[in-house]
Order: C-alpha cells, then structure tokens, then sequence
C-alpha cells in the first residue's frame, strides 16, 4: 500500500524516488441515490447483478481543492428494457469526462460486507488489462479510469452502505520519479504560451473536450500540438518533444491516481524507458501551466507486461478517515418530509412486484379515479384501504356532519371535528386523508343523493334537479364508484348512473353481524365512453357472445327501492353493527376492486366461486375475481355466491336504462315522487299480482337457503316462495338471484 500514499517529494526534485500517486476521491449526488432507490424498487428486485455506472471528473481548477470522480442521477442506466446497457450519456462536456464503472448492489447489509473484494477489484483490473491489449485503452482512454461500486440500499429507512474502489495496476518494479516541475518552469515562455493555446483548443471542440488521456507534441519551431494516443507514431518526427498528457484531478504536488494506468499502457504498449508527463490542470476554465506539472519518470518495464495473460496486481479501493472501511449516509434528514412519505407509502406495493406479484400495475391504481358516495363507516374505511393500496385520486360525498359517535367507529374523524354541531363528513374526511398522505388528491363534495320513496316538493325540485345532474357529473367523471350509504335507496340513483355509463361499481352493506359485497356487473348497453379499465377491446361485446350480465346490487329485489328511515326506531336508524365488520367488508370491497382492475377481463369478467378456475385459462394475477361475498361474524364464515342480471331490476335493466336516456331528469324526479313507478315499469307489479292470485304453499322457515338441496353447483339462491313462482309460472323477468337483504334497508320477503 505505500505506493498509495500521499506523495512527499518536492517541487523540483532531482533524487531518483519511487513515483508516488494521490488517490482518487469520490462524490455522490444524492440524485444518484434516489435513482438507484428508484430502480431497485422498480426495476431490478431481488436481481443483484452487476450494473454499469458513469462517473464524471474533470482536471483540477482550483489551487487548493481537487476534483473528485462524481456520481449524478444520470450515472445509472435509463434503458428500462436493457439492464446491462450503459447510461445515455452526452459527450462533450469538458466539466464531466465520463469514466466507466460497475455498481454491485446487495440485497443485504450481510451480503454487502460479505463481498470478495479482493476478487472484486482483481476483476475489474482485468479489464482494463484487457483494453490495454486490445487497443481499445488507446481509441477510448476513458476506460483506464474504470471504477468500482458496492453498496447497500437500506430503502426503508432511506441508509446506503457504499465504497469506492478505483482499481490501478502495479508496475513491478515500480516507475521511478526523475523530476517534477511546474508546467511554466519546464517549458520556455513561448512553448508555455502554445501548449496552454493547443489545451484549450482540445477543451473547447466538443470532440475531445472530455477526452482525458492525450499526446503533447511540441515542434522545433515550439509550436504546440494536442493528439489522441492512437496518432503515436505521426507524433515520431525529428526533433519533436513528446509529451504524455492526462487531466489531472489532484491539486497537490504529486501527480493524480490516473497516472498509474497510464503508466501501465505506455510501458505494454511502446516499451518506453524514460516518459515525460503533463498533469494537466486549469484555472477558471482555462490552461494553467503553473498549477500543471511535466513529470520525468523512468520505467523498467518487466517481460510480463507483455504478457496478456499475466495481469499486474492492482490496488485501489478508497481510504474513510484514512482507514480502509465503507461509508455510509442517511438521506431521511434532510429530504422533504411530503417526498419521503410518497416514497415510503409506496414501498410495501413495490416490494410485491419483487417476488410475490409481478404483474402489479402501480401506474393504473394511481391514476384511477374513485367515488366513493359515503363517507361513514365504510366510506373512512374503504378511502384508507384505497390510498394503502396506491390510489392517489379520491372523491368524498356525503350530506352528514360528524357527530359525537362517530370518531370511535369512523377512522377520518377526530373529537375536535364533531365540535360545534360537527364539520360536514366529505370536507372533514378529505381533509384527514391528506393530512395522512399530503400526496393524495382528496376532494369532499357536500350533497344529498335524489332517492325514490323521498318525494320533491316544487320549491324543492331546482335544487334536486341540480343534485342529480351533479351526481351525473362525478359518475362521469370517475372510473370507480363505491357505494357506501346506509339506505337501500340512496343506492339506487348512483346505481343506474353508473349502469348508464358503464363504470366500474363496487357496492357494501353492512347488517348487525353479516356483511355484503359485491361488483355490479356492466351495463345493459356499452357507452361510447365507457371506462373498460384492463379490458381488451374485444371484450366490449361480451353481452352479445351469449354470456349473462352480471347483476347489480337491485337485480336480486321483487320491490322497488322506496323510503326506508321513515316510522323506525333509533337502533333502526343508525347502522347498527359489530364493530370489526366494517373494517372487513371496506376490505374486502378494495381488494375486490384491485382484483378486478388486474383481471384481463376487468369488469366483464364472470363471477369466480371457491376453487374455480378463469375462462382464459390462466391464474388471474390477484386469484379469483367473484361476483358477490357474504359474510357473517355470527358463524365467522364467508360464502361466495354468483347471480347475474335481471330483466325486471328497477337499476340496471335495459327498460330503466333506456328510459333514462330518453327522459332524463323527467324520469328521475318520476322515479323519486311515485313509489310505484319503477315497479310499473319493469313488469314488477304485474308479477306480483299474478303471484297474488294463486294460493301457494308457505313455508314457515325464514333461511333464505333450501337445507334440503345437496346441488353443489347450484351458485344461484331464491327464496322458497319466489323459487315456487318461478318453477310454476317460468316467468324469465324474475331476478336470478332473490335474497333478505342484510342492514338497516333489509326487505322482507
């Protein structure tokens, strides 16, 4: 290690001394460590291979500070599809000479310090061994600066472990030090002036401005002129001095760590005894031939050097504090609290792609828009388990204000927003999200859902027409809507909106101790600006291949949606439930959606049941995608049930669709003033007159499921009377799915 030491001889020595070096020091930006972090999330994983790396340094120009080899963002590769291509990198610029290098980044703080080093170091040396012998060290003199990284990237708490290793070949035995003078002593006044002049040409064309090793020829006539390596034997004429020139980095008196390689190449290549170098520094971006050295070595070169085979052992690997240790650095501090946190609330998502869940599509959960109509228990729930899971664009609406108990059950709302008769449920929740996560686009709106059952007086209806061609704007505008409210009718409105337009619907119920969830299926029409999500364009005529809509939350009715709050006690009211439900079903309802965001089907895909397989062929990323989930905390069970559209449903058939769009805001406010109208219009009425008319045999048990069917494949529940129409009379308009709806808007058939 002695030839690493700072040099001690002086300015001007004549004694025949070993030629000591001074080492190279690194810089890294923090750019290149937020890049790093950002491919290792994204791109590299697990994979630890060896990654190309571009440093930059560029000759000294200042007399008592040298430049170091730097590190940028730009260092690391940008070729997602290649990981061993080199970074893209603009040439020409004479403050950043690029320098090849390799990174080994570990998975591990183990691994890190578990690296063979020695082996490390010996086989970048090798390489530049190898362009030595190649020729490629003469056409490309960047390579013989070739550097090494390792490091370890603590992403979680924002900690790189790293050291440097510059790698230099030993010349054995050693180049002697003959002389070292100032640039401006060694030449005469008028070489001086033309070797500065031909330096600052060389600099200036953006050609050979970060060219860094170069051949100093200065005629008879001291004429000056800077050539690549590769013009050598042009440079042989009489009574021309030839000098070896590099960019020197270091300030001091000693020639910089470049020289060493330099060294090695002169002596395989041209088999010289006696070389004279420039060290070539600058003042203020131009020539300084007094900070510049011209150095006088010997060399004795050994027959191995021309040997191939034979490669010099190398040293280099960086000092810390003058010991040979790694350094380490904490960005946490001093970044931006906001910027820190997005990067942090997207960890968990990124280190699924590594093993777990490659196909994860982070760049769709963050653009996509969501409703959520609701903003109680199930609506606080489902915004927090959207923003874990990297939706970063939510909308709130509700009418409510916070009140006294809701902060315990309801997680967005704190006691000081239910103070003074309580701030509204869509602004305060907003608000809370984006003091969880200042990077989301959190929006409160601040209405009341049109519902049929809850007539309009005339005073009243401007202000209802505003609201419904409100809600028809949100539909639009987002990609998903979650339907969150605690009335079955409050349901309906946003229902045939979403229908209309084709959107991706999730809805979640809750009941005392049993839950509901579940994705309406499309429309009975595909808009013309329908958000298909993942889905191929040849999906969007699924409805017409023969296979069955899925239903929506209204196509398992026999009655039309209508007022449910009013002549019901208190505990009626309220949604009155166990506590851990609704974290479950706001779950279950978010991991639905994603479900169905990575399916290739998106919302055309059919209900999966346990156990059964998709249509295509293949495991959907995420698993199964079902159509509806119950649940019951009573009996800590969960069953998955499959039912597809109905031609009578009062929300999503074709008949209210098309009447929708014919009428518009007539029909709607006819829908909200008259309890039967929808039941008119889908032939509702008619069945159940004609069920009326016939004398049927009532069973006394109030299950929902008949205990005496064994027919496992049989996804499809009816009630025992309704199943008893429909076997009679084989009315098609009937739901397929007929069911007591569960919470506070339950029907009793």
């Amino acid at each position: 290690m002695a030839q690493e030491e700072k040099s001690r001889s002086g300015c001007g020595s004549s004694s025949s001394t070993i030629l000591q070096f001074l080492p190279f020091n690194s810089l890294v930006d923090e750019g290149f460590w937020h890049s790093l972090s950002s491919l290792k999330l994204n791109k590299y994983g697990i994979d630890d291979s060896p990654i190309p790396l571009t440093g930059f340094y560029a000759p000294c120009s200042h007399s008592q500070v040298s430049n170091h080899l730097t590190l940028l963002a730009e260092s690391l590769p940008t070729d997602e599809n290649n990981q061993s291509s080199m970074p893209a990198i603009s040439r020409g610029n004479r403050n950043r000479c690029p320098v090849p290098g390799t990174l080994y980044n570990t998975n591990t703080l183990e691994a890190f310090h578990a690296l063979d080093k020695k082996s490390l170091l010996k086989e970048e040396a090798n390489k530049i061994w190898e362009d030595i012998h190649t020729g490629r060290a003469v056409e490309d003199s960047a390579v013989l600066s070739r550097f090494l990284l390792i490091s370890f990237a603590d992403l979680k708490k924002w900690s790189f472990h790293y050291w440097f290793a510059f790698p230099a070949l030993v010349l054995d035995p050693p180049a002697t030090l003959v002389e070292s003078k100032r640039a401006s002593k060694w030449f005469t006044s008028e070489q001086a002036k033309s070797v500065s002049a031909a330096c600052n040409d060389w600099r200036n064309s953006s050609i050979t401005a970060d060219v860094p090793f170069f051949l100093v020829s200065i005629a008879s006539n001291s004429h000056a002129t800077i050539r690549h390596l590769k013009d050598w034997e042009a440079c042989q004429a009489d009574n021309q001095k030839v000098l070896f020139g590099f960019y020197d980095p270091c300030h001091e008196k000693g020639p910089g760590w470049p020289l060493r390689n330099f060294l090695a190449l002169i002596c395989s290549r041209w088999s010289l005894k006696s070389v004279h170098f420039l060290c070539y520094r600058e003042s203020r971006g131009f020539a300084d031939m007094e900070s510049s050295l011209v150095i006088e070595s010997l060399i004795t070169a050994s027959q191995g050097l021309n040997d191939r085979q034979l490669v010099p052992n190398a040293v280099g690997w960086e000092k810390n504090k003058n010991k040979y240790v790694s350094r380490c650095i904490n960005l946490a501090k001093s970044m931006d609290p906001i910027r820190l946190a997005v990067s942090a609330a997207d960890l968990n998502l990124k280190l699924m792609r590594w093993r777990a869940l490659p196909s994860l599509n982070l760049d769709e959960l963050s653009s996509v828009k969501c409703l959520l109509i609701g903003a109680g228990t199930l609506g606080c729930q489902v915004a927090r388990m959207l923003m874990a899971w990297g939706v970063r664009k939510i909308t709130l609406l509700d009418n409510g204000r916070v009140a006294m108990s809701n902060p315990l059950r309801q997680s967005l709302y704190t006691l000081d927003d239910c103070l003074d008769g309580g701030d509204f449920k869509a602004l305060a929740a907003a608000k809370s999200l984006k003091r969880i996560f200042p990077a989301v686009e959190a929006e409160g709106v601040v209405m009341a859902i049109p519902m049929p059952g809850h007539p309009v007086t005339s005073q009243e209806e401007t202000s209802v027409v505003d609201d419904c061609n409100h809600l028809y704007d949100l539909v639009d505008s987002h990609d998903a809507v979650f339907l969150l409210t605690d009335t079955r009718e409050s349901r309906w409105l946003p229902t045939l909106l979403c229908a209309s337009a084709n959107k991706i619907t999730i809805t979640a119920a809750l009941g005392f101790d049993s839950f509901l969830v579940m994705r309406h299926g499309p429309g009975p029409f595909i808009s013309a600006h329908a958000n298909t999500s993942s889905v191929d364009m040849d999906n969007l005529a699924l409805t017409d291949k023969g296979r069955k809509r899925l239903g929506c939350y209204f196509c398992n009715d026999v009655v039309a949606p209508t007022d449910s709050t009013a002549n019901r006690t208190l505990d009626q009211q309220c949604t009155v439930t166990r506590p851990g439900l609704a974290p479950i079903a706001s779950s279950l309802a978010v991991e639905l959606f994603v479900s169905m965001l990575h399916h290739p089907d998106g919302m055309f895909a059919e209900g999966d049941i346990a156990n059964s397989t998709s249509s295509s062929g293949s495991e959907p990323p995420l698993g199964i995608l079902p159509h509806q989930i119950r649940g019951s905390l009573f009996q800590f069970s969960q069953m998955m049930l499959v039912g597809h559209s109905s031609n009578s449903c009062t929300a999503c058939c074709g008949t209210v669709v098309s009447e929708y769009r014919k009428k518009g805001i007539e029909f709607l406010l006819q829908a909200i003033n008259h309890p039967t109208y929808l039941e008119d219009l889908t032939g509702l009425t008619e069945l159940k007159k004609s069920a009326n008319s016939f004398k049927l045999d009532w069973d006394d048990e109030t299950d929902d499921y008949d205990d005496d069917d064994d027919d496992d494949d049989c996804h499809e529940v009816l009630g025992r009377t309704t199943r008893n129409i429909v076997d009679k009379y084989d009315l098609e308009y009937m739901p397929s799915i007929i069911h007591r709806e569960i919470g506070p808007d339950a029907i009793q058939l």
